[in-house]
């Protein structure tokens, strides 16, 4: 009897168990690393021993717990290592890819530098009398204005001394008289050749003077006008100020033509003999400049070291067709003697983490590989590679961060198989 109670309790768990495992085994629907021994075709528990006593359950038939031969495939989109980005989405974010080819890289010395207005393109606006300033147009910096174009008003009229433009007025009515008076009295010989060259050099003197300062309205006050047409640099008078003859009233520059003043350290005074050129991008803008595409060219350089700090000044001198700003500073690439079979890429080709650069080499239309690369001399538009790349490789020259991104978004990790 007790043989009997102690069979069927053992049948109960090992019934037991069997609905356990099946039901573990629909919820999940995977293949259990415990499980790795087990056959995934039909289950039958012919024989399975439960225990000492070697029960078997015949007829116990797994097949609701069948796996089938094969996993259902689940792909993360590349291969390890790799980065998935499909042409049309890398055309749409403006991706393109370039041939890595060796040629021709000039040596660089990079340095600080900034730009200044070429002397002869700015031109000072000066009072030609003493008086008080007035402004016949607003004249802030930046305002445009035109040659003869008038400015300043100088006037006179209410100090001590008076007008000075009514005082030049009556000087030369005086000697203008004189002269008419001794032209009729010379050919009699009244008045001698001497006195008369004399009276026409007074003559000539006061007129100049007038007409210098004389307004065509015939009011009071020096008329300032425009030397140049250009752009109002500065102005460092208020109306109503005092200013005596040749005092500043402003400085109009025509913005043409500009000098780039490079500092450049001692070091490297030996290479300043072989500089052609330069690129350089100012701090008022991103853009970079060749000064070969602006008509630059290298004016002269220092041959001692300024007295202020150990910087020999170079100075190149280029038209203004980059709206650059003068007075701006700028980093500056000093371009060197040309050498041959260098591999350079974009400087926009290259992405940076925690001092490591790095490239991303396309291996077929819509995928790409990470390369981490080691960089030499740049000069501000491409860069030298000197390590990582090999000649041939097709890389992401434009668009590189997009390929970045798109390594991030693979980067999520796909639906694993195990548990």
């Amino acid at each position: 009897m007790r043989a009997k109670l102690f069979l069927i309790i053992l049948c109960c768990a090992a019934w037991t168990a069997c609905q356990g495992t099946d039901g573990r085994s629909d919820a999940h629907g995977h293949a259990h690393e415990a499980e790795a021994a087990h056959d995934h075709g039909e289950h039958d528990h012919d024989g399975h021993s439960h225990g000492a006593e070697g029960h078997d359950h015949d007829g116990h038939d797994h097949e609701s717990h069948s796996h089938g031969a094969e996993e259902p495939e689940h792909e993360a989109g590349a291969a390890a290592g790799e980065i998935s980005l499909p042409a049309a989405k890398a055309a749409a974010a403006g991706v393109e890819v370039g041939t890595v080819t060796a040629g021709p890289f000039r040596d660089v010395i990079v340095a600080g530098g900034r730009v200044m207005p070429a002397p002869g393109d700015e031109t000072a606006v000066v009072a030609p009398v003493s008086g008080v300033v007035s402004f016949s147009r607003p004249l802030v910096a930046g305002a445009q204005v035109s040659k003869g174009a008038p400015m300043f008003t100088v006037s006179s009229e209410r100090l001590q001394d008076g007008d000075a433009v009514e005082r030049a007025r009556i000087a030369y009515e005086k000697a203008r008289a004189e002269y008419v008076r001794d032209s009729s009295l010379v050919g009699d010989r009244i008045v001698s050749q001497k006195e008369f060259e004399a009276t026409v050099e007074r003559y000539e003197t006061a007129r100049l003077a007038y007409e210098a300062i004389a307004r065509e309205d015939g009011s009071g006050g020096a008329v300032v006008e425009a030397p140049v047409g250009g752009y109002v640099k500065s102005c460092p008078v208020r109306e109503g100020d005092y200013v005596d003859v040749g005092t500043p009233l402003a400085v109009v520059t025509q913005n043409r033509r500009l000098n780039l003043r490079v500092d450049v350290p001692e070091r490297y005074y030996p290479k300043l003999a072989g500089v052609v050129s330069a690129n350089f991008r100012a701090a008022s803008g991103g853009t970079l400049h060749r000064l070969s595409d602006l008509n630059g060219r290298m004016v002269a350089y220092g041959r001692n070291a300024d007295d202020a700090s150990a910087y020999i000044p170079v100075t190149f001198s280029f038209d203004n067709a980059a709206d650059v700003v003068a007075g701006s500073f700028a980093e500056v690439w000093l371009l060197s003697s040309e050498r041959q079979g260098v591999l350079s890429l974009p400087v926009e080709a290259l992405t940076e983490e925690q001092g490591v650069y790095f490239v991303y080499v396309q291996l077929d239309e819509d995928c790409y590989r990470k390369q981490a690369v080691t960089t030499g001399a740049t000069d501000g538009e491409r860069v030298e590679i000197t390590a990582g790349l090999a000649d041939g490789e097709r890389v992401v020259t434009r668009g590189a961060i997009h390929v970045k991104l798109a390594s991030a978004s693979n980067a999520i990790p796909a639906h694993s198989h195990n548990h």
